[in-house]
């Protein structure tokens, strides 16, 4: 198993990672009854797609003796009213000033983001804009 969630009231929950009992909350926006004082779960599908673009670039400059440390990536989640569901993921990836990337570096990169195993699952209804901003 890898997670426990428990409904602790309005509108929010606490999440359990059961293999190192990390603990996230959410709540619901405040575009949806909520308080918006956490991640909404939307939120986190969104952090997620960010999140997985760096693991993967990680493991990619790992094996290609590049550095990603520093990369810092935004994201702007868009949501659309009927029914209520992600309509688009805006994704700006900074790359860390310290580097000077070769363009076979950025391909590498750029592929391991854009096909990180998130970015394959979002259901393709999902628009995925992801930009690459390089110093």
């Amino acid at each position: 198993m890898t997670s426990e969630v428990i409904y602790t009231g309005q509108l929010r929950t606490e999440a359990v990672h059961l293999q190192s009992g990390n603990r996230l909350i959410t709540d619901a926006p405040t575009d949806n009854n909520g308080l918006g004082q956490a991640f909404s779960p939307t939120d986190l599908v969104a952090t997620a797609l960010a999140t997985c673009m760096l693991t993967i670039m990680g493991i990619v400059a790992q094996r290609n003796d590049l550095n990603i440390d520093g990369t810092r990536v935004t994201i702007n989640k868009i949501m659309q009213a009927n029914p209520r569901k992600i309509a688009r993921i805006e994704a700006t990836l900074y790359m860390p000033a310290h580097v000077a990337y070769a363009e076979k570096d950025r391909i590498l990169l750029e592929n391991a983001a854009r096909t990180c195993p998130v970015a394959l699952s979002l259901n393709p209804d999902i628009e995925q804009d992801i930009r690459f901003v390089y110093p």
